[in-house]
């Protein structure tokens, strides 16, 4: 069975994911090691995603499958970064983390990373405009 979520909704999430890494220092009152860190990775997904061979990437440097791998891992450092990074007793930045690493996790199992790759129906891509 194949995974629901394509590389398009995919990256509407990661886009959706970059504005809540950045805004939840504000929204959640953080301060310290967990509000740098949400800047930090909202910095570092916006990249990547920017860059990601996905349709919503730019630079399309990364291989989608790269980009779910990477995922997978910042999904572990979510969940263990409290301990650390020093705000395992900060309740909201904690359950933060915890919850975003658990919904990272659950993204991760829900998207299909290979499809980015596989060739179109019948073997036709759309026609690019010609240059003028």
């Amino acid at each position: 069975m194949k995974p629901p979520l394509s590389p398009r909704i995919h990256g509407y999430g990661d886009y959706l994911i970059v504005a809540l890494l950045a805004l939840a220092p504000t929204l959640f009152g953080f301060s310290g090691s967990s509000a740098v860190l949400c800047y930090v990775l909202a910095v570092a997904q916006l990249l990547m995603s920017l860059m990601t061979a996905y349709p919503l990437g730019v630079a399309k440097l990364i291989p989608f499958t790269v980009h779910g791998s990477i995922e997978a891992v910042v999904a572990i450092f979510l969940i263990i970064a409290p301990v650390p990074f020093g705000f395992s007793r900060d309740v909201s930045a904690r359950n933060f983390f915890l919850f975003s690493g658990v919904g990272l996790s659950l993204v991760w199992l829900m998207t299909d990373y290979k499809a980015a790759e596989r060739p179109v129906p019948g073997g036709m891509r759309p026609r690019r405009r010609a240059r003028v």
